[in-house]
């Protein structure tokens, strides 16, 4: 920065400003010590910066499986956001979410100087671990459902659920059946929980749900078994990767979509609009939990404590396509 200063004929304090974009610079000042800067190739040192300002404008991110497509979003869309916020971003992806991995993750980040974590937590066995995140550094938790002091956001599964299986019902079928995601997901408690909430709503009989494992091989092992179930006509699968494999053993089977079943996912990926048929499904705004985890934690590392506890709700989006229709 001194020789930025001396380049350009100004003083260290004026190159400051122009670096942190103050707006007491007259514009002749600016052109000039950024043509400066152009010059002599400076690049800001951001252990320095950290130091001086006790801030290394770094966010850590502990994920987990970013091979789905749900929390491989989540991610980043946090990522994004960040950027946009003037930070950047340091992610330690784990195998599991527990407790003590969690702790390692997060000291990991700490050595780091990180000036927050967020954590994407959607399995239950994440709850535990939120429970005892280190004192002293900002952490928000995504895609959880966690009851205690660390700020949650997540998309309303239940609600995507309910419209979900709604849809079905209001087309003239009797009910719907679910393949539904691995136990210990909260994502898939949600699911299962909107659901069955509007199939009760309706009166009508909720089958008992086929467990996958998100994956399409999972959906395909369910697709064929329901192919062969007498009465079948509406399908809520969990996941647009495991109706893709339902899809498939439908094919197989003889089963048409949706002359004979209607079919729905969750998720909206890429993909999804060029199945064959394009698929109905529930979209996750990704993006939108990335903006909502982020400024939540900007607001504790500026405010500690007055997040503490906070829940953000992003609604979804229903989005129709041609796999579904009236029952036959």
């Amino acid at each position: 920065m001194a020789d930025v200063a001396r380049a350009a004929g100004v003083s260290h304090q004026t190159v400051s400003r122009v670096l942190n974009d103050h707006p007491n610079v007259r514009p002749e000042t600016r052109t000039r010590v950024l043509a400066a800067i152009e010059r002599l190739g400076y690049r800001r040192n951001l252990l320095a910066r950290a130091l001086a300002t006790r801030h290394s404008r770094t966010l850590g991110v502990v994920s987990f499986d970013t091979a789905l497509y749900g929390p491989a979003g989540t991610v980043y869309g946090i990522e994004q956001a960040a950027r946009e916020a003037g930070y950047f971003v340091s992610i330690v992806s784990l195998r599991t979410i527990d407790r003590e991995g969690v702790r390692d993750a997060i000291d990991y980040l700490a050595g780091q100087s990180v000036d927050g974590v967020v954590v994407v937590a959607p399995q239950r066995s994440a709850a535990s671990a939120l429970a005892d995140l280190p004192a002293g550094i900002p952490a928000v938790a995504v895609e959880g459902g966690h009851e205690g002091d660390v700020p949650v956001v997540s998309v309303d599964q239940v609600a995507g659920a309910r419209q979900a299986t709604a849809h079905l019902l209001a087309l003239g079928h009797e009910t719907v059946w679910h393949v539904s995601g691995p136990a210990d997901w909260l994502e898939a408690e949600g699911r299962v929980e909107g659901w069955r909430a509007a199939l009760a709503e309706a009166g009508r009989p909720a089958p008992e749900p086929l467990v996958g494992d998100w994956s399409p091989r999972s959906g395909y092992e369910a697709g064929r078994s329901l192919a062969r179930t007498p009465g079948v006509s509406a399908v809520f699968v969990a996941n647009d990767q495991m109706a893709l494999g339902v899809l498939r053993a439908f094919t197989e089977e003889g089963v048409r979509v949706p002359g004979r079943i209607s079919l729905v996912g969750f998720d909206d990926i890429p993909e999804a609009a060029y199945f064959s048929p394009p698929l109905t499904t529930v979209r996750q705004d990704f993006a939108a939990v990335g903006r909502n985890g982020i400024r939540l934690l900007l607001r504790m590392i500026e405010a500690p404590g007055q997040t503490a506890g906070e829940r953000l709700v992003v609604p979804p989006s229903f989005v129709v396509r041609a796999s579904t229709a009236p029952p036959p």
